[in-house]
This record gives C-alpha cells, sequence and structure tokens, in this order.
C-alpha cells in the first residue's frame, strides 16, 4: 500500500501498472502511460522523489482517487 507521500519514479510507474496502466511510452520530451483513453505523462528519471503536489497532480490526471492509490 503506498502512502500519499514523495515516491520514487520506478515505484510510481510500479503502482500505476497495479492500476491498470500500460507502459511508460517515450512520446517527445516525456513518457507517458496509459489506461484505456486516459494519458498520463509521467516525469522523467532523476535524482530525488516526485513530491506529494506533482503525485497529487498525476493521480487526478489518471483518475485515481487518495484512496484507491493508498489501497493499491
Amino acid at each position: 500500500m503506498p502512502a500519499f507521500a514523495p515516491i520514487k519514479r520506478a515505484d510510481l510507474v510500479r503502482y500505476l501498472r497495479k492500476a491498470g496502466f500500460d507502459g511508460p511510452y517515450p512520446q517527445s520530451k516525456h513518457e507517458i502511460m496509459r489506461h484505456g483513453s486516459i494519458r498520463v505523462v509521467i516525469p522523467n528519471p532523476h535524482e530525488g522523489d516526485i513530491g506529494v503536489g506533482f503525485l497529487h497532480r498525476i493521480l487526478r490526471e489518471a483518475g485515481i482517487t487518495r484512496e484507491e492509490w493508498e489501497a493499491l
């Protein structure tokens, strides 16, 4: 169960896959993950974790609530 806290990019990808997303697929500047018609842009690999604010924005784009996220 991932907490709603800063998260590593690899963990974000793993949990999005667990939520039914495919990818990541390369695009022009960033990679995306898909679930049906939903496309979510994920950050490029970098040092440090993805912050809570950015995680919230990614989950909103993905249509995943905080409760659903913490239940994964």
